[in-house]
């Protein structure tokens, strides 16, 4: 655990020593990395995620912690410097058992000059660790007024206190064991003569169509200076001598770009990209440079005003999800885990994440992901479902959090915008203290909420802000849960009022950045953290792995009301899995027909931090939920859709077109049977508009035979088609017949299986599961009688020579049968 270099850069990631303050415990860890991922692999905790173990691992959090190692300097002369980023939380940092950083903030980079504490030859580094948990309770105990939390998400207290993704105290749908560790860089470097401290860009955009980059490099050095700095950008390289003094210096080079290719999002053009590198002796930095322009139309119109994004000129349609961190723990999660999340999310026709703010800023090479995936980013700043402080010393720490992040994220073509928080307007309505003193809590807000609008005028004057999700508009403190007038909508009534999936097409949003439907999830995850005698969904152990009170009461009360009751625990996850699909589907649906009034929809959430039941349409490991293969067809760019009436007794089928022309749909209506059979009811065509959504066809309920479905069938001009079917009524009032589901498994090339997939009757809903991880080409589908699908499973991992798969399949009526 030393190293011994003789380099302007010793880098101290890798193994340290790992210990408990009380000196009870001691490990080793890798850096970047988690105490409680140490802990478990040395055996003195147990895995968090199995059975109950959350409550066995939580004194870790309540414990002092340090790390410590060796390094070797031949040379201790010179100015030194620490490099460390993503520390997480409260921490002290010694060099030869002398102070050089006291950080508080996991959200800042730390370069404190450590030139009068190295020595020639060996030295040592310790990172002390206090409890975030005293630390949180120290912090609140400071405040001039209590400052309250949400206690149903976050059962630590005071994590409000601490700069650390909220979610680390719990939340709705993590574990709560507030891991701490450092998840960046950390390496010692000597400043010769001086470092990079920032590279930014803005683009300008010239009416003959070119496009002039400025970049600004931003050295810092211990003194006067000459430094020779090479800009390259496109094939041209350019050095410039450059005179510099003590500090920080700005230096600035534009870059003329004559016939730019544009970024675009995904399905709307290609993702096209450019290098930019900046270098300096001993440090080079690059960056992918996407060339587009967007802007946030937010003008009049006779409903309020608008919520809708124009990239290059063109309104883009927000399809996506909201993405929380890809692990619980930092040491489980990597890039081929979180690129298997987005690379799924893209599959799934998305074009937008946004990233909540109770979780990370992630790290470049996230946001690399997104600018080569075409996923646009709406980019919270850190702060959620909580009030904060507003002290001068905790808005000073937010003032330097802020500039950092958004000088180091803004030149990312996939960010579209940022906003100030998630829900902190609505928290003001949660708490006795601020609804009995709201002057008092509303002025703390204000004051947190300039202090981060601000920090990103100064640091990116040309940023897209936004103060807060939801919101009606820019200083408005209203209710932006249900006005669908301007703004965006966080719409949550059909799941925490338990209203009806009919209850969507209440409300038209605008943008609705956030809404969402629980279900298991799947039970081959299910079955890596529970025995078989918990498979009950009242066992504690299947309890424990639900966060949000109520939640499996409002599963099980939402298949009363539309389905027959499962006969068993795999029919209980499967069918929840299939009425989440048909909620977000039910509000998707509807508020894609009502564009360009509507302008985004993001459900909640894409992913999961750990396996549990909750929002998400991906498992815990990347795999995909019946939701997430129903996404899929509900995102796609071009899609027709059933609209009933308020009344139930027409039904419009929508068609929309979120391509940049127009497009043909040919359309086939007919009655499906409880057997199976399809009896036709009409066929037309008509053209959607490029950008836009009409009516394609309206029908009269009754015009759908008694003991039928009504399903269709279309295909666009550009090849998109797709099927579905609505029932009017529920469900459970259907009185289905046997599917005669028939499954036979072949291996073929590439170490894929193919899966012949055929129904005698009425098949809906068709799923098809696994034994091993992996993907299905498709799932969730239906089959009429005598229709076979073939299907491709792909595993994660190669199977054994001659092995295959075991596949159960499940359908709707053989979920609500015994046989």
């Amino acid at each position: 655990m030393a190293s011994h270099i003789d380099t302007p850069t010793i880098d101290l990631s890798g193994e340290w020593r790992l210990s408990s303050g009380d000196g009870e415990h001691s490990a080793t860890m890798v850096l970047p990395g988690d105490v409680h991922s140490a802990l478990q692999a040395a055996e003195i905790i147990p895995d968090p995620y199995w059975g109950r173990n959350e409550e066995a691992v939580q004194w870790v959090a309540e414990r002092e912690w340090s790390v410590e190692r060796s390094f070797f300097v031949d040379h201790a002369e010179g100015n030194w410097y620490l490099d460390i980023d993503n520390l997480d939380t409260v921490a002290v940092v010694f060099v030869n058992d002398v102070p050089v950083l006291s950080a508080d903030n996991c959200f800042r980079r730390y370069r404190p000059d450590v030139s009068k504490a190295i020595e020639p030859g060996e030295n040592r580094i310790r990172i002390h660790f206090h409890s975030s948990i005293a630390a949180g309770a120290e912090r609140q105990a400071r405040q001039p007024f209590y400052i309250p939390y949400q206690k149903a998400n976050s059962p630590i207290p005071n994590g409000n206190m601490l700069r650390k993704p909220q979610c680390h105290f719990g939340w709705d749908w993590n574990i709560a064991i507030a891991p701490l560790g450092l998840y960046g860089n950390i390496a010692l470097k000597r400043l010769d003569p001086a470092r990079i401290e920032h590279v930014e860009t803005e683009q300008v955009h010239l009416e003959d169509g070119g496009v002039d980059l400025h970049v600004t490099l931003t050295l810092f050095s211990g003194e006067p200076a000459v430094v020779p700095v090479h800009f390259e950008f496109d094939g041209e390289r350019v050095r410039l001598d450059c005179g510099i003094a003590a500090g920080e210096t700005k230096i600035t080079h534009v870059f003329h770009v004559e016939s730019p290719r544009l970024w675009w999002p995904a399905g709307s053009g290609e993702q096209a990209l450019y290098a930019l590198a900046i270098d300096i002796p001993g440090e080079t930095v690059t960056r992918q440079i996407g060339l587009r322009t967007i802007e946030l139309l937010t003008d009049p119109d006779e409903a309020g005003s608008r919520f809708a994004f124009r990239v290059n000129g063109r309104e883009i349609f927000c399809r996506g999800a909201n993405w929380i961190p890809a692990d619980a723990l930092y040491s489980r999660s990597g890039r081929e885990k979180t690129e298997d999340l987005l690379n799924s999310a893209v599959e799934a026709n998305m074009n937008m994440i946004r990233i909540w703010g109770g979780g990370f800023y992630e790290a470049d090479w996230f946001y690399d992901l997104c600018d080569r995936l075409g996923l646009m980013v709406w980019q919270d700043f850190m702060f959620a479902c909580n009030l904060y402080p507003c002290s001068e010393d905790f808005l000073s720490n937010v003032v330097q959090e802020v500039d950092y992040q958004v000088r180091r994220l803004s030149s990312h073509p996939s960010i579209a915008l940022w906003c100030g928080d998630n829900e902190l307007v609505g928290a003001l309505t949660w708490f006795p203290e601020s609804v009995k003193n709201r002057d008092r809590y509303l002025v703390a807000y204000d004051r947190l909420n300039r202090t981060i609008e601000q920090g990103v005028k100064n640091a990116y004057p040309q940023a897209i802000w936004w103060p807060s999700s939801p919101a009606s508009g820019y200083l408005d403190y209203g209710d932006a849960w249900h006005a669908d007038g301007s703004g965006d909508m966080h719409y949550w009534s059909v799941w925490h009022e338990n209203k009806s999936f009919d209850n969507y097409r209440s409300v038209k949003p605008r943008f609705c950045s956030e809404f969402g439907f629980q279900s298991y999830t799947s039970l081959p995850v299910i079955r890596e953290f529970a025995e078989e005698a918990d498979l009950n969904i009242a066992s504690p152990v299947i309890e424990l792995h639900q966060k949000n009170a109520g939640g499996n009461e409002r599963i099980a009360g939402t298949m009363f009301r539309y389905f027959r009751f499962p006969s068993d625990f795999p029919k209980f996850v499967y069918l929840s899995q299939i009425q989440q699909g048909l909620a977000i589907r039910t509000a998707v649906d509807y508020w894609r027909s009502l564009k360009p009034h509507c302008m985004g929809t993001l459900y909640w959430q894409l992913n999961d931090t750990w396996p549990v039941a909750s929002w998400s349409s991906l498992d815990y490991g990347g795999g995909w939920k019946a939701m997430h293969y129903m996404a899929r067809r509900f995102f796609q760019p071009v899609n027709v859709a059933a609209i009933p009436s308020a009344d139930g007794t027409r039904i419009a089928l929508s068609m929309v077109n979120d391509t940049a022309d127009p497009v043909e749909i040919d359309l086939t209506l007919f009655a499906l049977t409880l057997a199976g059979e399809r009896i036709p009811l009409a066929s037309t065509s008509g053209t959607c508009a490029p950008d836009r959504a009409g009516t394609l066809v309206e029908i009269d309920a009754t015009d759908v035979p008694i003991d039928s479905l009504l399903g269709w069938s279309f295909t666009a001009s550009n090849g998109m088609a797709g099927e579905g079917h609505h029932v009017t009524g529920t469900y459970k009032a259907l009185d289905l017949q046997p599917s005669g589901l028939d499954v036979s498994v072949s291996e073929i090339a590439g170490g894929s299986f193919e899966i012949d997939v055929s129904a005698r009757g009425l098949a809906l809903f068709v799923m098809l599961e696994a034994d091993v991880a992996g993907r299905f080409s498709d799932n969730a589908f239906d089959l009429h009688g005598g229709q076979t699908r073939r299907i491709v499973f792909k595993p994660s991992a190669p199977l054994a020579a001659g092995s295959l798969p075991r596949i159960t399949v499940y359908d709707l009526h053989g979920s609500q049968s015994a046989g």
